[in-house]
This record gives structure tokens, sequence and C-alpha cells, in this order.
């Protein structure tokens, strides 16, 4: 940083001013002024709920800031052209790190720890000055935008996608922190994205006889399509994919699933969830439905396995079975890696998804139970 001073005087003054300054320049002054530096932001990411185009999804991004965000300073995220962010307001919005949550308003004339603004395609976090709001040096900030956003009240608006398949570009400052982070919109098949490196996603579909888990499957599937066809009580079918990420991103990646409604059918009756209905979280062996009459969650379900074996501490181990994948859960974690991938590797750059399927004769009958399952990849660059 250089500063230019312009003085008109006399020749003596100007003498007086030179002797000063050969003074405090023989006297190291020069090593008494610190220039502030930006660095990087660390551990980058942008997690969309939903990534097809021209949906609305919740974002939750995160970041680390080496520098920290002083009280009166601002976090700035910048969204690429394409992403619309003309209903979001800043009850929409929630701020924290791990030492708790900031209370946000649309200004900073109340008392509130920050304000929350979208201006054009940039969302303005502003830490109002004199009410304690501030991000330590090497703190883990965590944004939330949209109905994932429940601290001061629920969210009701979600930033939309934009129309085109593609990466997209997005640019984070912290105070005197920045980084350049992508987030990709994909139709739920596959994801791609750079982060002046690669991001790969692809899914493909599964022979009958494939080995998944310790169990196997009993048909065949497409990267779009399970068809689990006519199924018959007592009979469990087993149905799966393969999931391959290839990236250089130097923290890894996550893929998760989520269903958008149980299997259901146009007469309204549905297959729930594994097991019986509990939508369980923790993997357990598989067990038939319990088929008790009057309970309907009882009469048929539905769960997930992954043969990647040191996902979550290697929860999937021993042929087990979650449900815990639901519209109104969080999306699954069925693959992920801490570091960069070729697409080939079992358990680093590929892995297989096994859904199983079992009826009770109590399991009310129709030709069309049906619905969507969505995965999402997650770099973190």
């Amino acid at each position: 940083m250089f500063n230019t001073f312009i003085a008109r005087m006399g020749y003596k003054a100007t003498s007086a001013v030179l002797i000063v300054a050969l003074f405090f320049w023989l006297s190291g002054l020069p090593s008494w002024i610190g220039l502030a530096e930006a660095v990087s932001l660390i551990n980058v990411s942008d997690t969309l709920q939903d990534s097809a185009p021209s949906n609305p999804a919740n974002n939750t991004i995160v970041f680390n800031t080496p520098t920290g965000v002083a009280n009166g300073g601002a976090v700035t995220i910048a969204f690429q052209s394409g992403f619309n962010l003309a209903s979001i307001v800043f009850s929409d919005i929630d701020v924290a790190t791990t030492s708790g949550e900031f209370s946000l308003a649309a200004d900073c004339t109340g008392s509130e720890m920050a304000s929350a603004a979208v201006v054009s395609q940039d969302l303005i976090i502003t830490f109002c000055s004199g009410d304690g709001g501030l991000l330590q040096a090497s703190a883990t900030a965590t944004i939330k935008i949209g109905t994932n956003a429940t601290f001061q009240t629920t969210g009701v608006n979600r930033i939309v996608n934009p129309s085109t398949i593609g990466s997209y570009v997005l640019f984070a400052t912290a105070g005197i922190d920045v980084a350049e982070f992508r987030v990709a919109i994909v139709n739920n098949v596959t994801v791609t994205a750079s982060v002046s490196t690669s991001f790969t996603f692809v899914i493909k579909g599964l022979a009958t006889s494939t080995a998944v888990n310790g169990d196997t499957t009993t048909g065949s599937t497409s990267p779009n399509i399970i068809n689990f066809s006519t199924t018959t009580p007592g009979s469990a079918k087993v149905m799966g994919q393969q999931l391959e990420v290839t990236t250089n991103a130097v923290h890894g990646f996550i893929v998760t699933v989520q269903e958008n409604q149980n299997l259901l059918s146009s007469s309204g009756a549905d297959i729930d969830l594994f097991k019986d209905g509990a939508m369980t979280a923790i993997p357990i062996a598989w067990a038939s439905p319990a088929g008790i009459l009057d309970a309907e969650e009882t009469y048929g379900h539905f769960g997930v396995t992954s043969d990647d074996a040191d996902l979550n501490g290697g929860e999937f181990s021993g042929t087990t079975y979650a449900g815990n994948f639901s519209a109104t859960n969080t999306p699954r974690q069925v693959f992920s890696h801490a570091g960069p991938s070729d697409g080939t590797t079992q358990n680093k750059g590929m892995a297989k998804v096994a859904y199983k399927l079992e009826i009770s004769a109590l399991q009310e009958a129709a030709p069309d139970y049906t619905n969507t399952l969505t995965y999402v990849a997650t770099p973190t660059f």
C-alpha cells in the first residue's frame, strides 16, 4: 500500500520535511508498518438441496476464514448470473459459527449482531458495528439460505437455480480473505464442476446377479430407471447402481440420495421406508416387513445399502440397510472420500448402492407404485 502526499511550501519547510523523513527512515520506521494481505478461504463448499435446472434450492455454504472478519466487516457471496436471488430476504438466511448463531436483521439500525441483504447477485452479511458480531481468525462459518434457515424464523424463499445445465462459479469474500468455488446444475444424473480442476459424477446401471455389500441384485437397472416390476410377498428384490466420482478436489466429496416421496400408487397406497416405516438411520440387518393388520407402514418396506466400506466408519458393513432417505430426512450419505479420486478405485472413486424392496401379503395391490431418487454430489475444494 502506497500513499502519496502533495504539499506546496517554501524550500525551508521542504528541507525540514526531508530531514524528518530521513530520520524516521534511519530509525527503522518502515519496519513498523504492516500490510494486511488477503489469503484464501479454505474448505469452501456450497451444498444444494436440489441441483436440477430452474428449481428452487436451499443452499448451505461453509468456509473457514484464516484471517477472520472484524466487527463492522462483511462477508459477501457473489453468485454467477443465472441464479435468481430476487425473493431472498434476511429471514431466509442463517449465519453461524461453531460457537453459535448470529441474530440477523435487514439492516444495522437495531441491536441484531448482523444484517443480511441481497444486492443484485450478491448476498452481503454485515457484522453491525458495536453489536458484537464478528468471525474469529480460523473460524468456520456456515450460511444457510432457504427453508433450511430456522434460527430466528423458518425461511420461506429459496434461490432459484439457473435454467441451463453446467458448472457455475461463486466468489466468497470474508473481510480480506477470498475464494472462488463452484456448484453444478444437473438433471439429477451427471454432475460436473471445476475450480481450476475437475469434478465429474456419473451414475451407471447394474446387471442382474451383481454383488453389492453382501447382497446380490435380482434384476438390472439403467442410470435413470430402477424397475422392481411385479413383487410377491416374502420375496425380496434387490436393484443397484454404480456411482463414479473423478476429481482432484483436495478435500474430496460426498454423495447423498433422497426420495421425493414413498413408493406411491395412484390409489394412494404406499410402500414405506425400512424398517416398517421407521426410516432407520443406523444401518441394521435386513428384516421382512412385520405385516400387522391395520398398521399399513408394516405391509412393505424399501431400504438402501452401500458398499463404500469406509463411509462414516464403515456403517454399512455386514449387509445392513438404512431407511432415512425420505423427503423429510436430511439427504442420506451413500458415498464419500476425503481426497482426490479416480472414478474406478473402490471406496475412493467408485461405490455401488443397492435398494431392497420386500412386501407382505397385506401390501395393497396397485400396478403403478413410483417415486424419484435424487443424488447430489458435493465436492469440497
